[in-house]
């Protein structure tokens, strides 16, 4: 048996990872697509390191971008197999797809106005709205806590991970030379005491483990405290400055969470009275899908959800989502305070750069990023405090706040990963293969696993395979 990392690897977006058994069978666990790499992106994004149409099977963890966005990709290069994941990963991997396209063909059009002046070619995206659907009818959804044989050879079980709607942690029962070989990928690992979702499960023990590694260095703010810090940006933002307060934000998840604690501090006559945006179409759909899951919420969410006064924690007076492009271009021309949320959390792409370019240079707004950023991303820029940043090609000077909040992390910290590897016997297992963390923090938690008494703790490189067994 051998498994290969072609994404995540040393870096922390484009999860992709082959694992290839002695009778040839392929698995693909993930099918991620890199994002905010810089000029590298395209090119890492266009090769996946192995062939598309020799993959049999593929087992998705969720449904983030960077962990689904390139099997539309995969399914034009000759993929046809079943794709194993959660119902609620199903549903979202739907919009969230149908989205990428979407921004990718309004890029694409931008980009090949500049390219027609320079007198080079058009630039091709990746896919259209028409290979996303592609997608779709290929996925079988899989329960929870639930073996589901995906051949003679191979049997899945998920795990809830905590991280977004319908994540999972992957459990693979592999069958080769007469013996089972336990594999787990954790995908994202949730925190534990999130505000809205359950906390991730523990699971069988395995004899190699695939793992996260985002915050694998940090300690986040506790979670509770972010309803509070929230509030001090509002109140510091549009109250004391009448500006604006801007925050990028992952339709899926993010922004749920986001709107959570507007509306606890509605309830609380604690939210001031100025108008919310969610200039997002994919985070009002993302919303809807959210609230059809409430088993997965956690008991404090269930219960407020069967509470009279409140019946939906994720709308308050105030709120309002925009559809149109008109609509969102009209939010530029408002000038009264006011929170904009909109997406993507990186601030990479769609019309969060927008919102951005529009209020940068008007010291009373805030731009307030509430997650991880990769690094060369328009969002780790700012995170980074760089006095000069370009969006669409123009620089812009950074005058407006740059505000920062940690405590609002979808991933665990190193903390959460060594409670979410804690129900595992560390003498039964052969490796641990580290992924999806920028590579110092990879090489920390390394370190720190070794230090807890994984024998074999391994920071791969892109496309780098190993034999086990």
């Amino acid at each position: 048996m051998n498994i290969a990392f072609h994404g995540a690897a040393r870096t922390v977006t484009g999860s992709k990872h082959l694992i290839t058994l002695k009778s040839g069978t392929q698995i693909l666990l993930d099918c991620g697509m890199f994002q905010g790499l810089g000029k590298q992106t395209d090119e890492l994004n266009m090769y996946f390191g192995f062939e598309a149409s020799a993959v049999n099977f593929v087992v998705l963890s969720h449904a983030h971008i960077d962990h689904s966005g390139l099997l539309p990709k995969l399914i034009k290069e000759g993929f046809n197999g079943k794709i194993f994941c959660t119902p609620a990963t199903k549903d979202l991997t739907k919009i969230l797809l149908e989205d990428s396209a979407i921004i990718q063909r309004d890029d694409t059009k931008f980009i090949n106005k500049r390219r027609a002046k320079q007198g080079l070619p058009p630039y091709k995206p990746l896919y259209d709205i028409d290979d996303a659907e592609e997608v779709i009818p290929l996925i079988q959804p899989t329960a929870y806590n639930k073996w589901t044989t995906i051949n003679d050879e191979a049997e899945v079980l998920f795990t809830d991970a905590g991280h977004i709607i319908g994540s999972a942690s992957v459990h693979l029962r592999l069958k080769e030379n007469g013996k089972i070989i336990n594999l787990t990928f954790s995908g994202d690992v949730g925190r534990y005491g999130d505000v809205i979702l359950r906390s991730p499960e523990i699971y069988p023990q395995s004899d190699y483990i695939i793992i996260e590694s985002t915050y694998g260095d940090k300690l986040h703010e506790h979670v509770a405290n972010s309803i509070e810090i929230l509030h001090q940006w509002i109140e510091k933002t549009c109250i004391e400055k009448k500006g604006k307060l801007i925050i990028p934000s992952f339709s899926v998840g993010r922004t749920q969470e986001l709107l959570y604690f507007l509306n606890e501090l509605s309830n609380s006559k604690r939210l001031p009275s100025i108008p919310v945006y969610v200039d997002s179409p994919l985070s009002l759909e993302a919303t809807k899908v959210v609230k059809t899951y409430i088993e997965n919420f956690n008991s404090k969410i269930k219960k407020q959800l069967l509470a009279e006064h409140d019946n939906d924690p994720f709308d308050f007076p105030g709120l309002h989502f925009t559809q149109s492009v008109e609509e969102s271009k009209n939010i530029n021309n408002m000038h009264q305070p006011m929170i904009i949320i909109s997406a993507s959390g990186m601030a990479d792409a769609g019309r969060i750069q927008h919102h951005i370019a529009n209020n940068i240079l008007d010291k009373r707004n805030t731009i307030l990023i509430v997650g991880y950023c990769e690094p060369h991303s328009l969002g780790g820029k700012l995170m980074s405090g760089a006095k000069e940043v370009k969006i669409y090609g123009e620089e812009y000077m950074v005058k407006a706040e740059i505000g920062i909040m940690r405590s609002m992390s979808a991933h665990g910290d190193y903390t959460d990963l060594c409670q979410f590897l804690a129900c595992q016997n560390t003498d039964l297992i052969k490796t641990v293969f580290i992924v999806h963390g920028e590579e110092e923090v990879q090489l920390e938690f390394q370190r720190r696993l070794e230090k807890k008494n994984f024998k074999q703790v391994i920071v791969p490189h892109l496309h780098e395979a190993f034999n086990l067994e």
